[in-house]
Parts: structure tokens; C-alpha cells; sequence
């Protein structure tokens, strides 16, 4: 796995995960860390809740999209700093037995004003489940390192 600089992606450039299994055991384990609501910590309690049922936060998907990418390599070995996320929306639940899968798609780039030797990448993001019901999209920024450019002769 190379560095991978702002000059390296193109608009259009698309990467997806690998398939990626959620259990009951890592929904749980996640809400009770850090969204304690019923219907990710109690399966009991859960089954008379909106859901009818145990579902993963949604902040546990959004972490799990993050995790796959940078494991799957998605930037190489360079360091990406994140800038934000727009327009992130939970569009369906997510149960325990579902397989997710991440798709990212390269939608901007642009040099940064701020920070002339880095370049600012949009993606699109989409999660979707082993049945293709999309439960997650949002769009990230991130900050990358760019190539010092040659001086003129």
C-alpha cells in the first residue's frame, strides 16, 4: 500500500468494502458505550420499541464506514484528515445478521485555500445492506497531503 497524494484521485473514482456482518453482540456493545437507548442495548425491551426489535445507532454505522475504508486502504498510507460531514441520513435500520456494505465515490476536489499543499476530497458515501436497501448516506471531506510542485527552471 502506497501514499496516495490530492493529484492521485479522480472525480468518479469509486471504492466499496468488503461485505461486513453486524452482530447483536457489537450493536449492544456499541449503544451501551455511547448511544444508551433501548433499542441498541435490550433486545427485550427493544421488541415493544419503534423497531419492533434490536437495531445498531446509527452512529455505529457511520464508525463501522470509517473503519472499513481506512482497513480496506481506501487513501493508501496517507494521512487524511477529516473536515465534516453534510447532509449524513439513516435511512433504514440496521439488525443484527445484516451484511453491510460501504461504498465511497470521489464527487469533489478541489486545492485548499487554507493549506496550499493539500487538496480537499468530497466522497459520496452509501451503506447498504446485503439486500441493497441503502440504510446510510452522507458526504465527507477530508484534507490530503498534494505533491510540492517543481519550480520553474
Amino acid at each position: 500500500m502506497s501514499a496516495r497524494f490530492f493529484e492521485d484521485f479522480q472525480l468518479g473514482e469509486t471504492w466499496t468494502s468488503a461485505p461486513t456482518p453486524i452482530t447483536a453482540e457489537e450493536i449492544v456493545a456499541f449503544g451501551r458505550d455511547f448511544d444508551p437507548q433501548p433499542m441498541h442495548t435490550d433486545a427485550e425491551l427493544a421488541a415493544s420499541g419503534p423497531f419492533g426489535g434490536l437495531v445498531a445507532s446509527g452512529w455505529h454505522i457511520a464508525a463501522l464506514s470509517m473503519r472499513v475504508f481506512v482497513q480496506g486502504g481506501g487513501y493508501g498510507k496517507t494521512p487524511m484528515v477529516g473536515l465534516g460531514i453534510d447532509e449524513l441520513r439513516w435511512r433504514a435500520p440496521v439488525r443484527a445478521g445484516d451484511i453491510l456494505t460501504v461504498k465511497r465515490e470521489v464527487a469533489g476536489l478541489r486545492r485548499s485555500a487554507s493549506h496550499p499543499m493539500h487538496g480537499i476530497v468530497r466522497t459520496q458515501v452509501t451503506v447498504s445492506k446485503q439486500d441493497g436497501t441503502v440504510v446510510m448516506t452522507f458526504i465527507s471531506a477530508g484534507r490530503v497531503p498534494a505533491r510540492e510542485r517543481m519550480e520553474a527552471a
